[in-house]
């Protein structure tokens, strides 16, 4: 049996509900996915600061995972806040979400294009992009002003975002879309069939990375700057 926590670093438990949805539905038959909201941070991650106050809870997680027997985790936020502190205290790989879905997005033409949230958020995107050697595929990142908690309540978000898939793949001759939001994780196949590119969902990318990894016995070399962080007292 392998043991995947999908850890949310927001507080919403209904986001969370999807994501794990998400993650099952890709699982292999040996694999259980136990998906977790964060016990502490902000309701939605939108910004530096968010990131930054969502890294205590995420870290409770990873803890609570170690304590459980989990063989490995995903980190579902596109901003993979807190990945490298998570990779200092996992003992089973962790991955981020932004990290799989700029991955497998590679593999799948000679370029895509990002579409998220809000323009606040593609400064991180584009970030992440180089920090994963994505330059050279990422072709555009895009927002479509859709505050994260709206992806749920907003009747007209999947239209808004489907059109912004489209209007990316057109502008920048993309020949696939990564989805910029563990929140838009399950309108993956919609969009797909109707702007006619592979997307790719991160959620369930990180899942199947992680699944892999861990079938393959491999983790998070612990010889240098992920070895565990030296105990001390935490005030």
């Amino acid at each position: 049996m392998i043991r995947i926590w999908v850890v949310n670093p927001n507080t919403t438990a209904s986001m969370t509900e999807g994501i794990g949805r998400c993650a099952n539905a890709v699982a292999g038959p040996g694999t259980e996915i136990t998906a977790v909201t964060s016990r502490s941070g902000p309701p939605s991650i939108e910004s530096h600061y968010d990131e930054a106050m969502s890294v205590p809870g995420l870290l409770d997680a990873i803890a609570s995972g170690e304590q459980a027997g989990a063989d490995g985790y995903v980190v579902a936020c596109f901003g993979d806040p807190g990945l490298d502190a998570a990779r200092e205290v996992a003992t089973g790989p962790v991955i981020g979400i932004a990290e799989a879905a700029m991955h497998t997005a590679s593999h799948l033409g000679r370029g895509f294009s990002v579409v998220t949230t809000l323009a606040r958020t593609t400064g991180r995107a584009a970030e992440l992009a180089e920090r994963y050697g994505m330059q050279r595929f990422c072709l555009g990142i895009h927002a479509c002003e859709i505050p994260v908690l709206d992806l749920e309540t907003d009747p007209t978000a999947q239209k808004v975002v489907t059109e912004a898939c489209r209007d990316a793949v057109e502008r920048d001759g993309s020949d696939a879309i990564v989805l910029g939001c563990a929140g838009m994780a399950e309108m993956c196949r919609a969009i797909s069939a109707e702007v006619g590119v592979p997307v790719v969902d991160g959620v369930t990318a990180a899942t199947l990375t992680v699944q892999s990894l861990v079938t393959m016995g491999l983790t998070t070399g612990k010889r240098g700057e992920y070895a565990p962080p030296p105990p001390k007292q935490y005030l």
